[in-house]
């Protein structure tokens, strides 16, 4: 099994906070965030330089270290900001737990993740102002401190107020410089966004996520000059480890003003780097050449492509200069995209790069803090998940014929394991290793193919395994599908193969304007026999739904299969 190899030299600390100073001192002027605010209609801008940054999170954590909170569960729960991850970095680097929660729980499901975390205090913005005073009023969950983002009322101070306090802790107090927790501690609890109404919460050590940073700073390149738009929800490890590994490599952020702005601050900012999903990537690939084909520039994009791919062979490279019309349309400057959480369509990730954006691809999850494998530029193989990292050892348990079997991994950065579910670790931890559920196979050169989650294989009649995702990335490659869904589907005694599709109504309003649903659906259907007919008969998709909401998913556009399958058989 080959390894990611590392391309730049790193110090190995086992505190994030270390991480974090090192890009601190290093780049100290630097601006490590710029944030829009809205005045009378315009935006002006506010610089925060890493040395800023710094010091509002010392001033920030010593005023909670006065209010006795050293040591203590801080919940955290908002929109993507820069108080967000302002209290996420003060508490990880110098006060205590972190408990990130997700901004779209429902209350009965914020009230139980406050209430298993054993949370000794919130931070909240104005969404959840509401909920928080109430529960504030009643004083009955051993929540000791409310703290507001912003100012909200006159009840609940705003982290501004705790870092006036903090400033007056520290003339007297430098327990927040001094912080020095066991590496191997818990230091965070994240909830896991499954499907089921207990979710289990992840513990994670400063160990576990400073082993993941050393791993990216070694083998993906940030550089201070990039200007990285922050868009994946920072509860979820992807989005806070991501964007850590950004400050720690001297780069600039900016908050995404949300979905439908994302090709917007592209273009104000001039963004270099981007992290997201995969859902996302394909729509603005897909809009890409939407807008080629507009303009009537499908053939001359087609050959320029042939003609970059040539040169390229040669080893000459003016993709970024024959595309330039296309970059513009993301804002002239993006070079580089990491996609994640779930599987990329290899055309899309291809045609990217075709484009001159480097685009790449990982793989891991919150229990693994959160990267097991990714690509880089010396290592990219489309459909893959690229190589393992260099602290990580990943085998495949109980491989099949094909050499497919479960994903397990060893190494620094697995979790600790899950808080108060005893039984649940012990499922998936054992010897040290972490049972992922996830199925995979190496190739020849050691670049790992994810194919499917174990609990979702479809186990046929005749004892045939049928892997959804393998199907899902086959159909996604019709242009008008924008999500699809295979599952196994109970009729009489036999078990069949079926699949949900959402469809675009833009593309047929485009393509097929005067079609019936009739007609459309018996157009997709169509389509998927000419699927079918190119695959093994057990493998044939023999029943779809067509619609155009979309499918339930969690907050990193992942489905949640078991609440589409049992809407599907109630």
């Amino acid at each position: 099994m080959g390894k990611l190899e590392t391309i730049n030299e790193t110090p190995r600390y086992d505190l994030i906070r270390h991480y974090v100073c090192g890009a601190v001192e290093k780049y100290s002027e630097h601006d490590a965030f710029v944030l829009k605010q809205e005045k009378g209609g315009v935006s002006h801008f506010r610089h925060i330089s890493y040395h800023s940054f710094w010091e509002e999170m010392r001033k920030f954590g010593s005023g909670l270290i006065r209010l006795g909170l050293q040591g203590k569960r801080i919940a955290l729960i908002g929109f993507n900001s820069y108080e967000w991850i302002l209290t996420y970095l003060s508490v990880l680097c110098g006060v205590g737990v972190i408990v990130p929660l997700d901004k779209e729980l429902t209350e009965p499901e914020v009230l139980l993740s406050l209430s298993r975390s054993k949370a000794d205090a919130v931070v909240f913005d104005s969404k959840h102002q509401e909920l928080m005073l109430r529960l504030s009023e009643a004083n009955d969950m051993g929540i000791s401190h409310f703290i507001s983002t912003e100012k909200l009322c006159d009840t609940v101070p705003s982290i501004r107020e705790i870092s006036e306090l903090g400033a007056l802790e520290l003339k007297t107090n430098d327990a927040f410089d001094r912080y020095d927790p066991d590496p191997d501690a818990m230091a965070t609890i994240i909830f896991t966004s499954g499907t089921t109404s207990l979710s289990k919460a992840v513990m994670l050590s400063n160990r576990n996520i400073a082993t993941n940073l050393h791993d990216l700073l070694s083998v993906e390149s940030i550089y201070p000059e990039d200007r990285n738009l922050v868009f994946l929800p920072l509860h979820h490890t992807f989005g806070s480890v991501g964007l850590t590994y950004f400050l720690c490599s001297g780069a600039t952020n900016m908050f995404c003003d949300g979905l439908r702005y994302v090709q917007k601050n592209l273009k104000e900012y001039k963004i270099t780097t981007f992290v997201c999903v995969p859902l996302l990537l394909e729509v603005m690939y897909r809009n890409i050449w939407r807008g080629i084909e507009k303009k009537g520039l499908t053939k001359t994009v087609q050959g320029l492509l042939k003609v970059s791919k040539n040169m390229k062979k040669m080893g000459i490279d003016v993709r970024r200069k024959l595309f330039k019309s296309v970059l513009a349309e993301l804002g002239g400057e993006l070079r580089f995209i990491i996609s994640g959480a779930s599987a990329i369509d290899k055309k899309v990730a291809e045609g990217f790069n075709d484009f001159g954006i480097l685009t790449v691809q990982g793989y891991g999850l919150t229990e693994t803090s959160p990267v097991l494998s990714a690509e880089n530029p010396f290592h990219m193989r489309y459909g893959s998940v690229g190589k393992v990292f260099p602290s990580v050892e990943i085998t495949i348990e109980n491989p099949n014929e094909d050499g497919i079997g479960e994903i397990v991994a060893k190494g620094g950065n697995v979790m600790l394991g899950y808080y108060e579910m005893p039984e649940e670790t012990e499922k998936v931890l054992k010897d040290g290793k972490f049972y992922t559920g996830d199925l995979g196979k190496f190739d020849e050169d050691g670049f790992l193919y994810i194919t499917g989650r174990k609990k979702n294989v479809i186990v046929l009649k005749s004892g045939k395994n049928v892997y959804p995702e393998e199907l899902e990335q086959t159909c996604a490659a019709l242009p008008y599908i924008s999500e699809i869904m295979v599952y196994g589907k109970v009729k009489e005694d036999d078990l069949l193969v079926a699949a949900k599709i959402v469809y675009s109504k833009e593309y047929f309003r485009e393509t097929m304007p005067n079609a019936t649903e009739q007609e459309l659906a018996a157009f997709m259907k169509g389509d998927i026999s000419r699927i079918n007919e190119t695959l093994p008969a057990y493998k044939h998709i023999k029943h779809l739904t067509f619609q155009t909401t979309p499918l339930i998913k969690t907050s990193t556009a992942k489905i949640k299969r078991h609440e589409e399958i049992a809407k599907d058989e109630a």
